[in-house]
This record gives structure tokens, C-alpha cells and sequence, in this order.
């Protein structure tokens, strides 16, 4: 687990639980999704690691740039992380809330590494089974890694399957060295 998720959690959590209160999982995750944008968008690290600017003004004015996105409980967010220098982990706080958000929704979001594109019907296949196995809703999201060769990876929470030609070689190549 990186340093980032570990700094990260403690702050999703609490948003988290605060949103699922007032009913406004759909408004954070836009909002979270919005201030993770303003920390991606080039020069934003500049802006932020300003050292003439007080934690109070970079908070201001990362409020501002993000806009109409927040509500007053975003902006206390701002602050909350601009009081500690932690608004590089907003896209990680993202995530883990959007984790939260799905587990709570009865759903879990599955991540397919394949070798090269996979068309609808493996996809739906794929997670048809994940759904049968996992007994949940299954989002899918899929990703593309030629140096798999052939095969694909799935992760989906703690379950990871490893289908991937490169991991079988490496498998074999270790048997082979026993």
C-alpha cells in the first residue's frame, strides 16, 4: 500500500461517512472528482507549492479554479488539506471514496488488464462469472498491457486472478529452475 493511500484514507472515510449521512454520495463524488482535476491540470503544483502563498489563500484559490463544483463543505475540505499540505492526495481520496461508494451501493469495481482489446461479450462474460463468484454487482474497467502477451489480469477488491501468458512463463521458468 503506498504512502499516498495510507494518508489518503483517513480523509475518505470521513467524507464519506458524511456524505452517506446527508444522502450525498452522488454530490461528493462529482465534487471530489472535480477538486482530483484541479490537482491533475498542468501547473497546478506550481500554484500550490507557491512559497509566498499562506495555506489560507492556496485554499481560496484552489477553491475558486474549481468553482460552481463545491459547496461550502467541499471548500472546508480545501482547507482541511491546505492546513496540512495534502492536496496531492486528492485523486487518491477519490478513489477510495468511489471504492466506498460502490461497496455501499452493493457493487465492486473490477479491473481487467488484458493483452489487447477485449470485445463486449468477453467483457460481459467476465463479469458475469465475477458477479456470480463475488455475488455482487460488478463495474468493469478495462485496461490494455501488451507485455502480457496473451491472457489477462483480473482485480476485483482482494481477489486477483492472474490469467496472463507472462505470468504462466514466469511460472514455468521458476519450475524449471527447482
Amino acid at each position: 500500500m503506498s504512502d499516498l493511500t495510507t494518508a489518503a484514507r483517513p480523509y475518505a472515510r470521513a467524507v464519506f461517512e458524511m456524505a452517506q449521512e446527508a444522502g450525498k454520495l452522488t454530490e461528493w463524488s462529482a465534487q471530489l472528482a472535480a477538486m482530483s482535476a484541479v490537482v491533475a491540470a498542468e501547473g497546478s503544483s506550481a500554484l500550490l507549492d507557491h512559497p509566498r502563498m499562506t495555506k489560507e489563500q492556496k485554499a481560496t484559490v484552489f477553491g475558486e479554479i474549481a468553482g460552481d463544483a463545491l459547496d461550502e463543505q467541499g471548500r472546508n475540505l480545501l482547507k482541511a488539506l491546505a492546513e496540512h499540505d495534502r492536496f496531492v492526495l486528492l485523486p487518491e481520496i477519490s478513489t477510495i471514496f468511489e471504492q466506498m461508494k460502490a461497496e455501499a451501493e452493493g457493487a465492486i469495481e473490477a479491473e481487467i488488464i488484458s493483452a489487447q482489446e477485449m470485445s463486449d461479450d468477453q467483457q460481459q462474460t467476465i463479469a458475469a462469472a465475477l458477479q456470480k463468484r463475488l455475488g455482487r454487482e460488478i463495474k468493469l474497467v478495462t485496461k490494455v498491457d501488451p507485455t502480457l502477451m496473451g491472457g489477462a489480469i483480473v482485480r476485483a477488491g482482494d481477489l486477483v486472478i492472474d490469467g496472463s501468458i507472462q505470468s504462466r512463463l514466469k511460472d514455468m521458468k521458476a519450475a524449471l529452475a527447482r
